[in-house]
């Protein structure tokens, strides 16, 4: 049945292209960013556009475009799954399939910043800009800011978020800041996930555009997570990662965390699509339990 629905979205693309912007203009959109209580649970699917297509141990785990749909689908109908961050081709994808009505929907931005490539801190923006997110009715944008001291190539990247977080904030739209500290060992871009790097990554996030009133922070779960939070006053979602959702040290920290004052929710992706055990549906359930 799902291979029949895959076939009519590649019919769409051939020979209905404009579809995708009609039913964007007819989808039921969300009342509200966040629901009564001020949480969110959301489903993240942008890794593929960076070229970063391993999940839970296995290197092209979210190479298969209809099983990734299939998952997604299977996750944004479990109840209180706010929405989905991703970018252009998936959420048109999702769009043509008919399940985001009534959903918070992030587009994905900088993409530029390839896995494992030479410019990856220069993470231009190839994805969403903040007139599309707002002409298709999404609620947000996502952009990933890695800052390497040593690397010349930041402060491109510090320079088109700020100018995004303005875009998006001139237009009352989420601009959702993801923020690191980065440094390349052999070759290879790795995050420092100590508190006080944190900390310091949150200070330049916050700090970022002329108005912080639409930005919120997307922040993995660290050691001392109250000292890292109290860093900024921004609302927060937590970074899933490609932990097991039921991995007892994932669950405790997010647990915890979810209880300072300024963490309003989880950004999950690979660790709720591809899930050891392969039941997407109880994995989504756990963590929504957080909550």
């Amino acid at each position: 049945m799902f291979t029949d629905r895959i076939a009519e979205i590649i019919s769409a693309r051939v020979h209905r292209p404009e579809y995708v912007t009609e039913v964007a203009a007819a989808r039921q959109r969300a009342a509200t960013l966040v629901g009564a209580d001020g949480r969110l649970v959301i489903i993240a699917a942008d890794h593929p556009a960076r070229g970063s297509l391993g999940a839970g141990g296995q290197r092209l785990a979210m190479a298969d475009r209809a099983d990734l749909l299939e998952r997604l689908c299977v996750a944004l109908q479990r109840p209180r799954v706010a929405g989905v961050l991703g970018t252009a081709d998936i959420l048109e994808d999702l769009l043509l399939l008919g399940v985001l009505d009534d959903k918070v929907i992030i587009g994905s931005m900088n993409r530029g910043g390839l896995s494992g490539t030479a410019f990856e801190m220069d993470d231009r923006f190839t994805g969403y800009d903040a007139e599309t997110i707002c002409r298709m009715g999404f609620n947000g944008g996502k952009m990933l800011l890695r800052i390497d001291p040593d690397d010349p190539l930041t402060v491109r990247t510090l320079e088109a978020c700020g100018r995004a977080v303005n875009d998006l904030a001139s237009r009352r739209l989420m601009a959702m800041v993801e923020p690191f500290m980065s440094t390349r060992i052999e070759s290879r871009v790795r995050n420092d996930l100590s508190a006080d790097a944190m900390i310091q990554a949150i200070s330049i996030a916050s700090g970022l555009g002329s108005t912080s009133a639409y930005t919120w922070l997307k922040v993995p779960v660290v050691p001392d997570m109250e000292r890292v939070m109290a860093a900024s006053t921004l609302p927060a979602l937590l970074l899933g990662g490609d932990a097991p959702p039921a991995a007892r040290g994932a669950f405790h920290g997010w647990r915890e965390a979810l209880r300072l004052p300024n963490v309003r929710g989880i950004v999950a992706g690979r660790s709720l699509l591809y899930p050891a055990d392969g039941d997407v549906s109880r994995a989504v359930d756990a963590v929504v339990d957080l909550l």
